[in-house]
């Protein structure tokens, strides 16, 4: 996906580190992502449910808080009305160089944050919060054993994943005075929280809480089997999925380009993911999907692999062929199932082949043919079945000519 990074100014005066991940296409809405705490723009979770946003057209925004990642300032001085701050400075930002926010997506206390600044944007719809903790106090449970220091020091150091960080008074009160079920009572936005059953570091109990304040339209949806940090990329890309299917009922989609009607082939483009060893995205007039390998050689198993994109052309290719001569000829068919498999053969075990030496490619092609047909009708669907542009192309000589881009 097409990468932007950038700066813009926060509340505080600093420049604060962004990135905008963009689809290789037609953006439909626009999406601002909050992290979690202590995290960074670049943690796995962001990153991927942003590159996977990107895939089906959502332009997401990241960036680091204060004293965060690239970001400027002193975390110390960070409090989290100022991360709200600067999450409605951020919105600010699309708004003045592209286009407002639709979507606000929040992780952890990220999501509590977003909440929280939900009021603020009034050109959000749809908000989706993913492990968020229902009271921003929640996260000084982490360093307790140190809070009556900061308050009689003023502040004091904390270990937060393995790393310190400074933490001051002011922070501890600020988080105090937070009532941030008031405002989601009042948030008028469509809600979707996301959550783990078994998140061991923000307890379920919070989703129960955020969804018991929240007026509808409102949803749940559970993370089985996920852990806080959403570490799995199967769980990052499942999260993507479904923001991305339940938003569009509720924001205003940028229109798409109208259909191609013409008869000249269109271009099939493949690109690089770089979400991961093999992904890749493949776009086809308005139509968008990921390719992949599985686990085993290497890939995320995100989408069909090579082989399987051949074999579903051949597939669709067959049965569209065989319905078009069933009507044609008025018979009654109800349904064409083509199964197909590749493999790789001994040429020596091939009787009808050219080929005598080496390994052939086979692919075997099974089709179950529905409707109150006879004998003979369905020994002609058999015969047209080999007539399919793609069946012929793939049994023919094919040139493919290969050249650098300019």
């Amino acid at each position: 996906m097409p990468h932007e990074r950038f700066q813009f100014t926060g509340v505080g005066g600093h420049q604060l580190a962004a990135a905008l991940d963009t689809p290789d296409g037609p953006i439909k809405a626009y999406a601002l992502f909050a992290h979690c705490f202590t995290c960074g723009k670049d943690v796995l979770a962001a990153k991927r449910i942003a590159v996977a946003l990107a895939a089906k057209g959502i332009a997401t925004l990241r960036f680091d808080f204060t004293g965060l990642g690239s970001s400027e300032g002193e975390f110390a001085n960070s409090t989290f009305t100022s991360n709200v701050a600067d999450l409605v400075r951020a919105a600010d930002h699309l708004r003045e160089t592209r286009k407002a926010p639709a979507i606000l997506i929040g992780h952890s206390l990220g999501g509590a944050a977003i909440l929280a600044a939900a009021g603020q944007i009034p050109d959000a719809k749809a908000v989706a919060t993913i492990a968020a903790p229902s009271d921003p106090v929640h996260v000084t449970h982490f360093f307790k054993d140190r809070i009556e220091d900061i308050r009689a020091q003023g502040e004091g150091e904390v270990s937060l994943a393995g790393r310190p960080f400074r933490i001051k008074r002011e922070f501890l009160d600020d988080v105090a005075e937070q009532n941030l079920m008031a405002q989601v009572k009042q948030l008028h936005k469509a809600l979707l929280i996301m959550h783990s059953p078994t998140d061991d570091t923000v307890g379920i109990d919070n989703a129960t809480h955020i969804f018991s304040a929240a007026r509808h339209p409102k949803s749940f949806v559970s993370l089985a089997g996920a852990d806080h940090l959403l570490s799995g990329k199967q769980d990052a890309a499942y999260v993507a999925d479904v923001i991305g299917a339940w938003a569009e009922r509720y924001i205003e989609l940028a229109p798409q380009p109208a259909a191609d009607t013409g008869t000249a082939p269109r271009n099939v483009v493949v690109q690089e993911t770089r979400a991961g060893k093999f992904q890749q995205i493949v776009t086809t007039g308005p139509h968008r999907m990921l390719a992949d390998e599985p686990v085993a050689v290497g890939g995320q198993d995100s989408g069909p692999g090579p082989y399987d994109f051949v074999l579903a052309g051949l597939g669709a290719c067959t049965s569209m062929t065989m319905r078009m001569y069933a009507d044609r000829k008025s018979l009654p068919l109800d349904r064409v199932t083509v199964t197909l498999t590749h493999s790789k053969i001994y040429a020596k075990d091939c009787e009808e082949c050219e080929t005598r030496e080496g390994m052939l490619d086979q692919i075997d092609r099974v089709i179950r043919i529905e409707g109150e047909l006879d004998a003979d009708q369905r020994k002609r669907l058999m015969e047209i079945a080999d007539k399919c542009p793609v069946h012929k192309t793939l049994t023919s000589e094919v040139r493919i000519v290969t050249k650098a881009a300019e």
